[in-house]
């Protein structure tokens, strides 16, 4: 059987048992902050086993994406180096939902692989819990298991637990003996590849609290889950997951790709980690996330340097694994439609970062050498745990690597050192993570304190209305809170990038209202948190009070979260079919909006998405909201899914005629011409195939506009201040300038002409313009007492003259400076004249200078 026969076997199977087959759920889990990644079937149904949730069937199957990069077994490093274990799984699954129970699950499992798929019986062992005499005995009953072969084992191996705190109960392992002692129990949980687990059934009929109490949960479930590479390798006879169709096709286009063959062990790991890895990043990119410098990012930035070191194995130095997401499309498309469809998003996405890590793994390179360097220049022969570490945990090194260099300067490695400090992570790692869960465990098992009835369905009516009238069905006091749930409130909680309501809740009896500042959701219940320190009545179950959102806050994030479709739509219209929502805020100041493209927006491109956007929004075109429809049919009506929203069988689909069409649980406007206007104030990177837009809206707008006028009228008010520092700076080195020129006077002032008694001081001068060449004339004026002075300039191509008389010639001899001038200025093509103690003029023949300052003799004797 092919591996897809295989997969489809077992949905039909549990098909024909009832089971309702449901989609996967996305691998990157936005909704739970205690997932870096959806590492197990039953995530999606963790509200349902803790009875704070309910789905329309009893019954469920399916296949789910799975990854595991921590914990015990899962080891990255260890990863491709054994044949059983992958960083990305699918997890086959059937479920009952307080339906059927132990006896069911037992009987279905040793079906579906004795009698479906014919195993050998002899082969197959089962554990049970050691306490567990029911499933025991279910499974002398209805099987034909060899009773030798149902095995007791301790909380290590047969209790299944979510994490520290949650759901958990005793569960029975089937495991079957690949080997020719196959009727030895010794193999059993033994951890030998000999003997392997292929399928767990797990009885989830307790709650660990906080202080690690066991409770009932108010129904018992099913959760079992199967390793589909692992039963693929068995039902296909192969000694490895690898050599399954599961993974052939991907390793034989990296050997196509490198030209080496899977052949040696050598070549086998490399080709083991790259097909394992590939299949890890397309999945995940596909479902939202990308490679970054923390959380989920960085296991995939991690995971993809391994691969591209493991590539250099085999000769590949250039981006390559970006090459494999086509095989694996085709290949698994057919049942993950997400790798098709993001196809090319993921191969970007990957081979920018193969790029960004050849330019990092130089780097690394050049460091190594400096660590060696300064270990060579101590006269030390061991590179230190703390180098190798950093090398590893900035650069991507391996440890391998990093011993290959040192063996070629014959230096060594403190490898001890380094693991101790590889432990030290992973430990602060397990800590964060129990964090977490303790504290979003704690919150979910608050909830019973609560007491609420459970003939009370709170309902959330935010969608129609701000103002409603309700009741208390549950509180209790934590910290400075007051924690209240209604049985109806319009406050929206924050999900799907559309931040939390604020608001009152006001209390008639009491004629007080206090303000909500925060509310959260745990599953469907809304809590609303109020000062504790404002309220001086107690708080009771039934009290009628009215719940008041803040309605000018709601429009405005209303009006944002609306635009948030549009530019989506209009993104995809300007940029391509691409682009996809890759993260968002929708708040009342402005909204933010992260998508999938690969280079900064043109300035052409923003405008034109602007005007798109500003189109729709004049067009007032209505929203048709789609309340709680069926999920298969608001795909069919081909609205888009946004990022990071969790959909169950019910969705809302949020639709403005002709424009847009979204799943989306969101609250928006009633039609587009209440957002008023959209405009983008910025465009950025946010990482490897990541573009940010932020624009505001309706109110938004105007204060930005605002804003705007106030930073240019600033920026007048600068550039004035600037001009008129220029002006004085101008003045002062006109000033200086000024003064150095007038030097050149003396030489005027030492050579007089006597004109029948009376003195001519003539002479060319350099001048920048007529006013400083006016300036010349006044100092000559001052300085030559009873005389006549003529000063000429070029000035720009052109001539320039000035001419001054003392008061003494004017009076006596009727000289005047502004005939003189008049005549002197005919000899150089010009004219002019002025008052009779200055005058000026110009002209257009520099040639005719000289000649002019001689025939001043002559021009001023006829004038006596």
């Amino acid at each position: 059987m092919t591996s897809a026969e295989i997969r489809q076997q077992f949905l039909d199977f549990f098909k024909n048992k009832g089971h309702r087959i449901v989609p996967s759920a996305p691998v990157v889990p936005f909704d739970d902050p205690t997932l870096l990644f959806a590492n197990a079937g039953m995530n999606q149904f963790k509200d349902v086993f803790l009875g704070l949730g309910t789905r329309e069937y009893k019954r469920a199957a399916d296949t789910q994406k799975c990854i595991r990069v921590s914990g015990k077994h899962n080891d990255l490093e260890e990863v491709g180096r054994d044949t059983y274990h992958h960083t990305f799984f699918e997890m086959l699954g059937n479920w009952s939902f307080g339906d059927y129970y132990k006896k069911e699950a037992i009987k279905w499992a040793w079906e579906l692989l004795t009698v479906v798929w014919n195993l050998p019986k002899e082969r197959l062992w089962a554990t049970v819990y050691k306490t567990d005499n029911e499933a025991s005995e279910f499974w002398r009953t209805e099987t034909d298991i060899n009773p030798s072969h149902i095995l007791p084992f301790g909380e290590k191996d047969n209790f299944w637990e979510m994490g520290e705190t949650g759901p958990c109960g005793p569960c029975s392992e089937i495991h079957i003996n690949l080997s020719d002692d196959y009727e030895n129990p010794k193999y059993v949980n033994a951890g030998v590849p000999e003997c392997i687990e292929i399928w767990n059934l797990v009885f989830i009929q307790y709650n660990r609290n906080s202080n690690g109490e066991l409770q009932d949960l108010p129904a018992k479930h099913v959760d079992t889950g199967m390793g589909f590479e692992r039963i693929c390798a068995v039902l296909q006879k192969k000694g490895s997951n690898y050599d399954t169709d599961v993974f052939t096709p991907i390793i034989n286009e990296i050997s196509r790709i490198s030209g080496v063959k899977y052949d040696t062990e050598a070549n086998k790991v490399p080709m083991r980690v790259i097909a394992d890895h590939v299949r890890t990043l397309s999945f995940a990119i596909a479902d939202g996330a990308v490679p970054g410098n923390d959380g989920r990012g960085y296991v995939l930035r991690r995971i993809l340097r391994r691969a591209a070191r493991y590539g250099r194995k085999l000769g590949l130095s250039k981006p390559f694994i970006y090459e494999l997401v086509e095989v694996l499309s085709a290949h698994m498309s057919s049942v993950f439609p997400e790798l098709k469809q993001k196809k090319q998003h993921i191969q970007k996405i990957i081979k920018a970062e193969e790029e960004s890590f050849n330019v990092t793994l130089d780097r690394g390179i050049e460091l190594f050498e400096k660590i060696a360097e300064k270990v060579t220049s101590a006269g030390s022969s061991i590179i230190s745990g703390e180098d190798i570490f950093m090398l590893y945990d900035t650069y991507g090194f391996p440890v391998d690597l990093t011993n290959v260099m040192a063996g070629e300067r014959n230096l060594s490695i403190d490898e001890a050192r380094f693991n101790a400090l590889m432990d030290e992570q992973r430990t602060r790692a397990r800590e964060s993570t129990k964090e977490k869960f303790a504290s979003v465990s704690a919150l979910i098992n608050d909830v019973e304190s609560f007491e609420i009835d459970e003939s009370e369905k709170p309902e959330f009516v935010g969608y129609e209305s701000l103002y409603v009238d309700a009741k208390i069905i549950g509180h209790k006091k934590e910290g400075n809170s007051e924690l209240i749930i209604l049985d109806r409130t319009p406050f929206y909680v924050e999900s799907g990038g559309q931040i939390s309501d604020i608001g009152w809740i006001e209390f008639p009896e009491k004629n007080r209202r206090f303000e909500v500042d925060n509310v959260s959701k745990v599953y469907n219940l809304v809590v609303h948190a109020l000062d504790a320190a404002e309220i001086d009545f107690p708080i009771e179950k039934g009290m009628r009070v009215k719940a008041i959102v803040d309605q000018g806050r709601r429009w405005d994030i209303m009006r944002n979260h609306s635009a948030t479709h549009l530019l989506h739509a209009a993104l995809r219209k300007v940029l391509g079919e691409h682009v996809r929502q890759a993260g968002s805020y929708v708040g009342p100041d402005r909204l933010r909006f992260d998508f999938a493209h690969y280079s900064k927006l043109s300035e052409e491109e923003i405008k034109k998405i602007e005007a798109i956007v500003n189109e729709q929004i004049r067009k007032n075109i209505r929203h048709l909201p789609h309340r709680a429809i069926p999920f298969d049919e608001a795909k069919k009506m081909g609205a888009l899914m946004f990022f990071g929203d969790k959909y169950g069988d019910r969705v809302n689909v949020v639709e403005f005629e002709g424009a847009s069409m979204e799943f989306c649980g969101g609250t928006h406007v009633t039609n587009t011409a209440e957002i008023g206007m959209f405009k983008i104030i910025s465009e950025a990177s946010v990482a490897s195939g990541i573009r940010r837009i932020e624009a505001v809206t309706g109110k938004g707008v105007e204060e930005f506009i605002h804003l705007q006028e106030e930073n240019l009228k600033k920026e007048e008010e600068k550039i004035a201040q600037l001009l008129e520092e220029k002006r004085k700076l101008e003045k002062e080195l006109a000033e200086i300038s000024f003064k150095a020129k007038l030097g050149k006077l003396d030489a005027v002032l030492n050579s007089p002409v006597d004109l029948e008694g009376i003195r001519l001081f003539k002479g060319r001068v350099e001048a920048s313009n007529m006013d400083e060449l006016k300036g010349f004339g006044d100092e000559l004026r001052e300085k030559m007492k009873d005389a006549v002075g003529v000063l000429i300039s070029e000035m720009d191509g052109k001539v320039g003259i000035v001419c001054v008389v003392s008061d003494g010639l004017i009076k006596e001899k009727k000289l005047a400076a502004g005939k003189i001038v008049g005549e002197l200025a005919k000899l150089v093509g010009g004219g002019g004249g002025g008052r009779p103690h200055l005058a000026t003029a110009g002209g257009k023949d520099v040639t005719k200078i000289n000649e002019a300052l001689n025939q001043a003799n002559d021009v001023i004797k006829k004038m006596l």
